[in-house]
C-alpha cells in the first residue's frame, strides 16, 4: 500500500492499492483560519503520512502552526500534538496572516507558504523524528506524543536533515551526506 497526502480531496491521508487504486482516505483537514483562501488552507494541510511500525500512522504537517497527529490502524484519530520548543519560536512569531503569491507557468496564482518542517520519519520503536526548518534541530517524540529528545546531527559540520532512514539494527542514515548514527 502507498500512503499519500492529497488535501484537495478532503482528507489528509489517501491510501492507494498496488495499481494506484484508491482504498480509503482518513484524517480530517485541520482548521487553519485560512478557509476563505482555499489554496492557503490546502497548503497548511500539506504533510507527511508516515506508517508506524508499531501500529497506526503519524501525520506531520509541514507548514502553518507546527503539529502532528497520530491515527490508529483504522484511521481514527488517537491524538494531536503541537510541536513546541525554542527552535520554532521565531517561526511562530513571524508566521504571516497573508501570504505572497507566485504565478505558475500555467498562469495559476499560488501562495508561497514557508514550511516549518523539513522532513520526518518513524523509527522501529514507533518514535517520531521531526527535522525542523530552518534550524538544524530534530525533535524526537515517543509513542504517546511527548517530546523526549532534541537532536543535532554533526558530520562535516552541523547537518540539516533532508531525509532520515532507520535500519533494523538501530542505526539512522541522515542526508545530505548519507551519514550514519547509532539511534540513542
Amino acid at each position: 500500500r502507498l500512503f499519500i497526502n492529497q488535501p484537495e480531496h478532503g482528507a489528509l491521508v489517501s491510501e492507494l492499492g498496488p495499481y494506484g487504486t484508491p482504498v480509503r482516505s482518513f484524517g480530517e483537514l485541520r482548521r487553519t483560519g485560512q478557509e476563505a483562501d482555499r489554496n492557503v488552507h490546502l497548503a497548511m494541510n500539506v504533510g507527511l503520512p508516515l506508517p508506524d511500525p508499531t501500529g497506526g500512522y503519524y501525520f506531520v504537517f509541514l507548514a502553518g502552526v507546527p503539529m502532528f497527529r497520530k491515527y490508529d490502524a483504522r484511521g481514527a484519530l488517537v491524538f494531536e500534538r503541537h510541536i513546541e520548543g525554542p527552535e520554532v519560536d521565531q517561526y511562530l512569531r513571524t508566521l504571516p496572516t497573508r501570504w505572497p503569491t507566485r504565478r505558475t507557468d500555467d498562469g495559476e496564482v499560488l501562495p508561497i507558504v514557508p514550511p516549518a518542517v523539513r522532513t520526518a520519519a518513524v523509527d522501529r520503536e514507533g518514535r517520531l523524528w521531526i527535522a525542523l526548518m530552518p534550524t538544524p534541530v530534530t525533535y524526537v517524540y515517543d509513542a504517546v506524543g511527548d517530546k523526549v529528545r532534541t537532536v543535532q546531527f554533526r558530520g562535516a559540520g552541523i547537518l540539516t536533515p533532508n531525509s532520515l532512514f532507520f535500519t533494523r539494527d538501530g542505526r539512522i542514515f541522515v542526508t545530505p551526506g548519507c551519514y550514519e548514527f547509532k539511534v540513542p
